[in-house]
């Protein structure tokens, strides 16, 4: 327990220190800083727009934003967290797995009675501690933003909704940083370590939906999953691939949670997540990848 408990302070202040993904990170809180702010303003425009075809005369029917939740102004964070924090993960991951072998450190650990796997569950505890402080970050901005643009705080219901989107949040976040540990470790070139994970990214985020839903890509940046095709050669991709489909998984549990429409069952969309974030955690600790601890190779 000492190893996991020292690798992990290790590991905090060294991702703390590393100046690589600062850019991401940033990147990550500024947009779901402004994501409630965009989520408003659409609410504004749309209003305006039927405030003035109503005055028109042109329409009867009722304004689509009229008693809208204040959780659909947090559904925009959801595409922030497929697109920048699930690369922001993995780029963590990689940089941590790359950091012993940069200083041609990881051959001399090798030779102290560590036992490795301590070593690495300790690595990635840190990891899961940081990316766990950046989560809780991005839900004390919403909480703050959402009550700030509807005027008063957060229903105790509403306010466990965000907790429970920063927790299915932590657990996708947590996978990626996994696969991005486990490219680090397995890869001997820097950047093919780094650019694995986001070829991975892209599989989950993109391709795999693509075949179960025939969207186009583009499409795949709603916050709200597609539904899978019900006849033809989709129909079966998508019940195959639909386990691999993790992003959209998230969507489904996220939807759920921000009280969202959307199809499937959020509890077995969790629980694929937490499978996920699971498998990857397990594969980077178990994983042996003894080839690589002579340094890196550009």
């Amino acid at each position: 327990m000492s190893t996991i408990l020292t690798a992990a302070r290790h590991e905090l202040l060294a991702s703390v220190r590393a100046k690589a993904p600062y850019a991401l990170v940033a990147a990550f809180l500024g947009m779901v800083a402004a994501s409630t702010f965009i989520g408003w303003r659409t609410s504004v425009t749309v209003t305006s727009i039927y405030d003035q075809v109503l005055a028109d005369g042109l329409t009867t029917q009722p304004n689509p934003f009229t008693d809208v939740s204040p959780l659909y102004y947090v559904r925009n964070t959801v595409i922030y967290v497929l697109l920048i924090g699930s690369l922001m993960a993995a780029t963590l991951g990689v940089q941590s797995a790359l950091r012993d072998r940069k200083a041609e450190t990881a051959a001399l650990i090798g030779t102290r009675p560590v036992d490795g796997r301590a070593l690495r569950a300790g690595r990635l505890l840190g990891l899961g501690l940081l990316l766990a402080a950046l989560v809780g970050i991005t839900q004390i901005i919403t909480w703050i933003s959402v009550s700030a643009l509807v005027g008063g705080p957060l229903s105790a219901s509403e306010t466990l909704a965000i907790a429970g989107f920063g927790v299915i949040t932590w657990l996708l976040l947590i996978g990626f940083a996994g696969i991005g540990v486990l490219s680090g470790r397995l890869l001997r070139r820097e950047r093919t370590a780094l650019l694995a994970p986001v070829v991975a990214w892209a599989v989950i985020a993109f391709v795999i939906p693509q075949l179960g839903t025939a969207a186009r890509p583009v499409s795949l940046l709603n916050p709200v999953p597609l539904p899978a095709q019900d006849s033809g050669a989709f129909s079966w991709l998508s019940q195959v691939l639909s386990p691999l489909a993790i992003t959209e998984h998230f969507k489904t549990a996220s939807a759920a949670l921000l009280e969202s429409s959307s199809t499937g069952s959020p509890l077995a969309s969790a629980l694929i997540v937490a499978l996920f974030a699971c498998l990857a955690l397990a594969a980077a600790v178990l994983i042996r990848a003894d080839r690589t601890t002579g340094g890196t190779h550009e």
